[in-house]
């Protein structure tokens, strides 16, 4: 296992929405006839089978099979050689994020199933399995509080204190839950009920936000403030609204706070997506984010340390996120002609 950098990771990648295409290299099909999920254990090339309700679902028809969900289904329920593959799948990604340097492992079961007592088996088991597999201590990311406090119930005090992804104005009944069970805090700027649109706005709603948490007794050492990024491609101004923020808050609440913003939202929409993430974590590191929601075999301080801006596609991704790239046909030219 690799020491934790100073880069704050919480890897992002252990949640049912993440998806493989179901024709690219991540899926095969078994001599038995069955499509299966490919993947790497202990240095060995393994499969994971696909159930046929996933085979039967709309998502698979358009090409595309959500491969955590997979993986905690057969966990859960398939035949005793499947769920040992499924449990497999999930520790390989775990231990992959721990060796490239995460702090925590982000967790979301949320569209596991439409059933909450599903959902809640679903955090129980997965949440149980990685703490049994892994040294760091889980992020519990869950709109519902009820399945947040089973995820955190289920975390092991003896790995860390675990991370509540996220409270906010408007996730305000989530505080006291995160508190109890003595939790870190993603601490986000939307307001109790709609997406902050300036600078401003995200100030003003975690300043609020910071006097409740502050009030419930959390230590600035146990917030992590996310300044909520937007993607470039719908407005080429939303990445510097989160540098600002940053710059802003930093000074407002001083080192000991942290940040944890889902950096690679940024880039949505857009080719060369590891490209753009890289140079955004780049530039919110220089105005003093420490941290963000991001894959680690992506973003960590190794990556972060290397980048070269003398390379055509870093440079183009710089002026795009710092405004300077008016709808991104720059950088959008620039990857087209390469490909041709």
């Amino acid at each position: 296992m690799a020491s934790k950098g100073s880069y704050i990771i919480v890897g992002e990648n252990i949640h049912c929405t993440r998806i493989r295409m179901a024709t690219g290299k991540f899926v095969t099909t078994l001599k038995d006839g069955r499509n299966a999920l490919v993947f790497k254990a202990d240095k060995e090339t393994r499969h994971l089978p696909i159930p046929e309700s996933f085979i039967a679902g709309d998502e698979w028809q358009n090409g595309k099979i959500k491969h955590v969900a997979v993986a905690i289904h057969q966990g859960m329920y398939g035949s005793d050689e499947d769920k040992e593959a499924g449990r497999a799948y999930l520790v390989a990604m775990a231990r992959e994020q721990e060796a490239a340097g995460a702090w925590f492992l982000d967790v979301n079961v949320d569209e596991f199933s439409h059933d909450k007592s599903e959902k809640i088996k679903a955090i129980e088991w997965t949440a149980s399995l990685l703490q049994s597999a892994v040294s760091l201590p889980l992020s519990i990311d869950s709109s519902d509080p009820g399945i947040l406090k089973a995820g955190l119930e289920a975390c092991d005090a003896a790995k860390g204190k675990p991370l509540v992804n996220s409270v906010s104005l408007e996730r305000a009944s989530m505080i006291p839950i995160a508190a109890k069970a003595g939790a870190c805090v993603i601490a986000g700027a939307t307001g109790e009920s709609r997406m902050p649109e300036t600078v401003d706005e995200r100030v003003a709603n975690i300043g609020r936000l910071m006097s409740r948490l502050e009030d419930e007794g959390f230590a600035r050492r146990d917030i992590f403030l996310d300044p909520l990024v937007m993607p470039v491609s719908v407005n080429t101004q939303n990445p510097s609204l989160v540098l600002e923020s940053v710059r802003i808050l930093r000074s407002a609440y001083g080192e000991a706070i942290h940040f944890a913003p889902g950096l690679s939202n940024v880039s949505f929409g857009l080719p060369k997506r590891n490209v753009i993430n890289q140079t955004f974590a780049w530039l919110c590191l220089r105005e003093g984010c420490d941290g963000g929601i991001v894959d680690p075999m992506q973003i960590n301080d190794s990556v972060l340390g290397s980048i070269d801006f003398n390379d055509e596609f870093y440079r183009l991704a710089k002026d795009l996120l710092l405004g300077n790239d008016e709808y991104g046909m720059n950088f959008i030219t620039a990857v087209r002609e390469a490909k041709a």
